[in-house]
């Protein structure tokens, strides 16, 4: 497995990661076994880190980690999040990133995965109404305290992102990056550079849709929260899926999946970027990591950018409330 290095202060994981969110909840219903059993496979073939939040499930995805790792924790990059705060009844109840939040979040996330530390802890979305200074202070205790190895944000703002970075070195940042969502190329992309940050890529197959596996809105299970993404609904679906044909076209060429040909895509953007695709399922989990041996030509990358050029993406990422929780 090919590894990269994320950030400045030491961590280095597969190229490839794993996003545990869908095992939990959002993408319909989970398997537990088979959530386990796709974790296990991630690290037989090399793919060591480990992507979860507080809010899958809610709380229920870390459980699922930790019971998955038990057993081999010291070959694994843990990382998870704090921020979206949920309630028992799996309710949304707002953002928090207040140092007291912090701490009680941390503890509650280690207890969960029944673990020691965190390798990689992240504000999972920025709380404009506490300064970030205040949060990333916290997060810092955390680190002195052993609790924590290396911090992230998600979903910050270049300016979030500089501030913080100025109270406690942060190792990445994560945001949504695909082929249809290059939002971060404009201005996210280019202030991690410079500042030494490494960067994650979460939905980096589009939420599924540049599989080509989703041909029509009734492939979703009716729980299944992209069935209110705007991507998949009405003109935006059919739009979007006549760019995915061409992506499955150009892969057919290739002799790979469209799945494949997608995150080979972001593989190529720089060594300074790791995707963690979501499975649930080992037979598409096996089908990402074949992603590590498809090698794009310049003339394949300049064809895709052709095909889906930044803002191509009928819709946008998010539904209005959660497009507003975004530090911008």
């Amino acid at each position: 497995m090919q590894k990269r290095k994320l950030g400045q202060q030491g961590l280095e994981t597969s190229a490839l990661g794993l996003g545990c969110m869908g095992m939990s909840e959002f993408y319909g219903q989970g398997d537990e076994a088979e959530s386990i059993a796709t974790i296990h496979r991630a690290l037989e073939l090399g793919i060591n880190f480990i992507d979860t939040a507080d809010m899958y499930g809610p709380f229920t995805n870390e459980e699922l980690v930790g019971k998955a790792i038990r057993d081999r924790r010291d070959a694994v990059v843990l990382a998870t999040k704090f921020g979206n705060v949920r309630g028992q009844n799996r309710e949304f109840l707002g953002i928090r990133g207040d140092a007291d939040y912090v701490r009680q979040a941390c503890d509650a996330s280690l207890k969960r995965l029944g673990v020691d530390h965190i390798d990689l802890y992240y504000q999972h979305r920025v709380d404009t109404r506490v300064p970030i200074e205040e949060t990333v202070g916290a997060m810092a205790e955390l680190v002195k305290a052993g609790k924590v190895r290396y911090l992230g944000l998600s979903e910050a703002a270049p300016a979030t992102i500089r501030r913080a970075h100025a109270v406690h070195p942060i190792s990445v940042l994560q945001t949504e990056y695909s082929l249809w969502s290059r939002d971060a190329e404009a201005e996210i992309l280019p202030t991690v550079r410079e500042l030494g940050i490494g960067y994650v890529a979460y939905s980096p197959l589009g939420r599924g849709f540049l599989t080509g596996q989703i041909r029509r809105i009734e492939d979703l299970p009716a729980d299944d929260y992209r069935r209110n993404a705007p991507r998949f609904q009405g003109e935006n679906f059919q739009r979007n899926l006549d760019l995915v044909a061409e992506v499955e076209s150009m892969a057919r060429a290739k002799n790979c999946s469209a799945a494949q040909l997608a995150l080979a895509w972001v593989l190529a953007q720089g060594e300074d970027i790791v995707p963690i695709p979501g499975s649930k399922r080992r037979r598409n989990l096996e089908d990402n990591v074949g992603a590590l041996d498809v090698r794009l030509t310049p003339e394949d990358l300049q064809r895709l950018d052709r095909i889906l050029p930044p803002g191509a993406a009928a819709g946008e990422r998010y539904a209005a409330p959660q497009m507003q929780a975004l530090n911008r």
